[in-house]
């Protein structure tokens, strides 16, 4: 696909197919469209009552959609929604305009944004399953090739079986390769699980801000962009918190809604890291319009990967909300979430992952999920003992610090920390 192409994007609102607004589906696929460079030189709903099984669109809404292409000058038509091979091959004839679904879209993005070789055979796998479908719409131009002489010669392989047959080969092949990733990663697993060392994952709906808090938590540079998918390939960071020596953070691809069945599957192999979590954290853009849209795709998502989350027996990932930018929210929103933040069914805490607004808050939640084995200890420590101070403090969760007095050593210090029996037992023994 041509960057910096001028294209227009429809929303097709089959009101019985999408849980999603449309005006918020309509803002999402020009987000899509920017993450590829394209322009979007007109966007707009159309209301689709009946769908036609050739076309999706009535013949009067096609003439709409050509009627804005001549005057947006597009020679790209999005249609936010999915398209059979039939109906996308039938409109690019009527349009005379290339047309891309949503799916189509969603591929093009992800083979762009690949970076490691395991993402880049998700992709190619993924975008395999979806040509493999289409290939009437892009072999029309080749014939039969027969095999015998004249008129009565039997038909051999047509050049449309002959390719899903290559496709079908590579496909076969990328599938033993991602298998071979599969058994990697279980085998990292299985090498961390013998760790003391908890893994913590970051879900959530794309451009949610996952990048953002990990670079915050960890300090490390993952791109974290304004745009849709702006990370696919899943990365990792040890890093420590207050009460734990280290945690594992993973940051994982962004969910969106109606992704691609090609890529839920070819995506697995990355998103088992979840599936392994001690502790989800799923973040959330609570300034969104469409946020408790996104919140029910999200958790469609996990469960379609098999992902129990929750707290309601012991199987279960637990898992906090994370609800960022909420500095971008109105004191009037802010107050009437902080209401609703009191009765949810999981833990939440408001954050704002670019100016680190509720960090520390975020922190100690993980902690306390992360530590339930942790009790209060109260200790009286010699001022002049830095060295026991200190590791209670790059070791514990200190609640509470302050002067304890004097005795015949000096300034005393009065220190109320959580510690893990493990971590009460090395302290004990400095």
């Amino acid at each position: 696909m041509t960057r910096g192409a001028r294209a227009i994007v429809v929303v097709p609102d089959i009101r019985s197919a999408h849980l999603v607004d449309p005006d918020a589906r309509l803002e999402e696929g020009r987000g899509l469209a920017k993450a590829i460079s394209i322009v979007v030189a007109d966007s707009f709903i159309i209301p689709v009552r009946q769908v036609r099984p050739g076309t999706l669109f009535g013949a009067g809404q096609i003439e709409r959609i050509a009627a804005a292409c001549e005057m947006a000058e597009a020679e790209l038509v999005i249609v936010d929604g999915t398209l059979s091979a039939v109906q996308q091959r039938n409109l690019e004839e009527q349009l005379g305009r290339k047309i891309i679904d949503r799916t189509g879209l969603i591929l093009e993005i992800f083979g762009e944004r690949a970076a490691t070789a395991e993402g880049r055979m998700q992709v190619e796998l993924a975008h395999l399953d979806y040509q493999a479908g289409r290939l009437v719409r892009s072999w029309t131009h080749l014939e039969r090739q027969r095999g015998g002489y004249g008129f009565l010669g039997g038909p051999g392989e047509t050049q449309i079986e002959a390719d899903r047959r290559m496709i079908r080969d590579r496909m076969a092949r990328l599938r033993n390769d991602l298998d071979q990733v599969r058994r990697t990663r279980a085998l990292h697993r299985s090498r961390r699980e013998r760790a003391p060392w908890p893994l913590v994952a970051l879900v959530g709906y794309t451009n949610a801000g996952k990048s953002t808090l990990f670079n915050s938590l960890t300090g490390a540079t993952v791109m974290a962009e304004d745009l849709l998918f702006a990370t696919l390939d899943p990365t990792m960071r040890a890093v420590s918190l207050p009460g734990l020596d280290k945690i594992i953070l993973s940051d994982t691809v962004g969910f969106i809604s109606d992704l691609p069945t090609q890529l839920v599957a070819a995506f697995r192999a990355t998103l088992e890291e979840v599936t392994a979590a001690d502790l989800i954290i799923h973040v959330r853009d609570i300034s969104s319009p469409a946020a408790d849209e996104q919140k029910i795709q999200v958790e469609k998502v996990l469960r379609d990967l098999d992902i129990n989350t929750g707290s309601d027996t012991a199987s279960q990932i637990p898992v906090i909300e994370a609800w960022n930018k909420w500095d971008l929210l109105s004191a009037q929103r802010a107050d009437e979430l902080g209401t609703l933040a009191t009765s949810a069914d999981v833990d939440t805490v408001a954050i704002s992952a670019t100016g680190g607004f509720g960090l520390a808050e975020l922190e100690q939640l993980i902690t306390r999920h992360l530590t339930p084995d942790a009790e209060q200890h109260d200790f009286v420590i010699p001022a002049s003992d830095g060295k026991r101070i200190a590791w209670l403090h790059a070791h514990g969760d200190v609640l509470m610090e302050r002067d304890g007095g004097t005795d015949q050593q000096g300034p005393l210090v009065n220190i109320s920390v959580k510690l893990t029996p493990l971590q009460y037992g090395r302290f004990e023994s400095l």
